[in-house]
């Protein structure tokens, strides 16, 4: 089966400039993103898709794959659809599930793709599948950067959101506080329906990709991880990283 990992990246972003750039323990986090995939042993490539020759370049320069895309697209899945169509045009090889990861994931380990892509491989059936993490406290549960979902009880997405859900204000402390981690593979054709999609209204509202596939009726798994990773929107979560990545284990792997 050919499993690819394609990382979407680019300079232009609202709250943190030229974050795929931004310096993590003296490598580009982009660097980061990309050589803690290639040790995933279910890849068996990874590319990054950009609109910026910087980050070309620089992916060049590290020994890795890099796949120049249109500087329109909005969404992250947009862009690793057309690159996965680049891909297998070079290659001549049909891609069986595709694995998007976000390039601001710097702590994203190679267990974490195994383990999403595991459901995928196990049934069929299975078109998208979303990592999730829980979170530790009500402050992280509040914040609208981190993207909240609950399940139902096999563990398939119900519903995503900025807000904290569920909700304490009936008095229940003990809520599920859960996230999504961006790691999410595709059945292949599954990735290119998805994104002919039209826009849903939820998925709007909440500014949540993952929504459109519950508005039209199908089903996201979601894997549990227990993993502490934390993604990167703004400096303070850069600076919140860069003192976590100082004790990881992997890095002296690629380093």
């Amino acid at each position: 089966m050919n499993i690819i990992g394609i990382i979407p990246a680019r300079l232009a972003s609202s709250r943190l400039p030229r974050k795929p750039m931004a310096d993590i323990l003296g490598m580009p986090m982009i660097g980061h993103v990309y050589k803690r995939c290639k040790l995933s042993g279910t890849l068996a490539e990874v590319y990054v898709a950009t609109c910026d020759m910087e980050i070309k370049e620089y992916v060049e320069s590290i020994g890795g794959r890099a796949i120049m895309t249109h500087d329109k697209h909005e969404r992250a899945s947009d862009r690793t659809a057309e690159a996965l169509q680049k891909i297998e045009t070079q290659t001549g090889q049909k891609v069986d599930i595709v694995v998007m990861i976000q390039g601001d994931e710097p702590m994203v380990t190679p267990d974490m793709i195994d383990a999403a892509v595991a459901p995928m491989l196990d049934d069929e059936a299975i078109l998208v599948t979303n990592l999730m993490s829980r979170m530790k406290t009500k402050d992280e549960h509040e914040d609208p950067a981190e993207v909240k979902v609950v399940v139902d009880q096999n563990n398939f997405a119900m519903y995503f959101s900025r807000e904290p859900i569920p909700s304490r204000k009936k008095g229940v402390a003990d809520v599920p506080m859960l996230k999504q981690v961006c790691i999410i593979p595709f059945q292949r054709d599954f990735l290119l329906k998805y994104n002919a999609m039209e826009q849903t209204p939820l998925e709007i509202i909440e500014s949540v990709d993952m929504n459109r596939i519950l508005e039209n009726g199908l089903k996201i798994k979601m894997v549990m991880r227990s993993e502490e990773t934390y993604s990167v929107d703004t400096q303070l979560d850069l600076d919140n990283v860069n003192r976590r990545m100082e004790s990881d284990k992997f890095i002296s792997l690629y380093r």
